[in-house]
């Protein structure tokens, strides 16, 4: 019996996917190196993308109005989501390509299985162990270089990219076991604008320059609030519906070697021998989580 052929709208929208969301990491360089301090960065991107999707949700009917324990709920996964997941990468990236950004943050399935393991107090697979293994192995020789040579920013921004996507992993598993009863939309825009008001929150407190970006910055998150925060979510989501989810979620290899390669062309970012062991192991171990997981969650974008 033949196979159903692949939706080509649904292919449409999965490579709106792969290009959109692998370039989130170059537009991040290009903001913070245009003036943006990282968390007035992350303030302009999700507070406009969040009332923009709860606006949408208003329009078509949905349930907007939150109790007060929808509220805590969302404002926690919001917190963990984004000012945790995203603003960490945010800080990182002004000290590291956007290249090997993405890859650390290629991480993130590891981790989100490991974490869903432990607190389900099961026995991981052999296949996950072995996934972590061989992801901790890339990270190493990502890092290698410039851990013999002690460099405190690459240090820190490491630390960062470690502790970004293990935040986003446990803001994901939250947002599964905690989920309010409303629509999708509703609890993205909610999170995102939990998330938006606390990047607001430590940018007025660390008093970062408000009026320093440029034209370029701006542009850079106008593009970040359009295209990754609206279209290519939509896109996602329309290419859950029409694809099969194995073929969806290869976005999580797509992204990081999409991203290497924009980083290399657009702001000649340096690709090493080491740069591509690492980034083979962390997307070899990256795949031995998927094919060990009947529900594999991917990587922030």
């Amino acid at each position: 019996m033949n196979e159903k052929p692949l939706s080509r709208l649904g292919l449409f929208h999965l490579w709106v996917v792969y290009l959109v969301w692998s370039s989130t990491y170059l537009a991040f360089k290009v903001g913070v190196s245009n003036g943006f301090a990282p968390f007035w960065m992350g303030a302009t991107r999700f507070i406009p993308a969040a009332l923009l999707l709860l606006l949408y949700a208003r329009w078509q009917g949905f349930r907007v109005r939150l109790s007060g324990a929808e509220a805590i709920r969302l404002a926690l996964s919001g917190a963990m989501l984004w000012l945790g997941g995203n603003g960490l990468i945010l800080v990182a990236t002004q000290y590291v390509p956007s290249g090997y950004v993405a890859l650390m943050i290629a991480t993130t399935p590891i981790w989100t299985a490991l974490l869903e393991g432990l607190l389900e107090r099961r026995r991981p697979p052999k296949l996950l162990l072995a996934g972590l293994l061989v992801g901790l192995a890339g990270i190493f020789l990502l890092n290698a270089p410039q851990l013999s040579e002690g460099a405190p920013t690459h240090l820190l921004a490491s630390l960062l990219l470690i502790l970004s996507p293990l935040m986003w992993a446990g803001g994901t598993l939250y947002t599964q076991r905690k989920a309010p009863d409303l629509r999708p939309e509703v609890v993205s825009g909610y999170q995102q604008l939990f998330g938006g008001l606390g990047f607001l929150l430590l940018s007025w407190a660390l008093g970062e320059d408000w009026a320093a970006p440029n034209l370029l910055g701006w542009a850079a998150n106008l593009y970040l609030i359009v295209f990754a925060s609206l279209i290519a979510y939509t896109s996602y989501i329309l290419a859950v519906r029409l694809l099969p989810l194995s073929l969806v979620t290869t976005y999580a290899y797509v992204n990081p070697v999409f991203a290497l390669l924009l980083g290399w062309l657009l702001l000649k970012e340096p690709i090493g021998l080491w740069t591509l062991a690492g980034s083979a192991l962390v997307l070899v171990g990256v795949g031995l989580v998927f094919k060990g997981q009947s529900r594999p969650t991917p990587p922030s974008a």
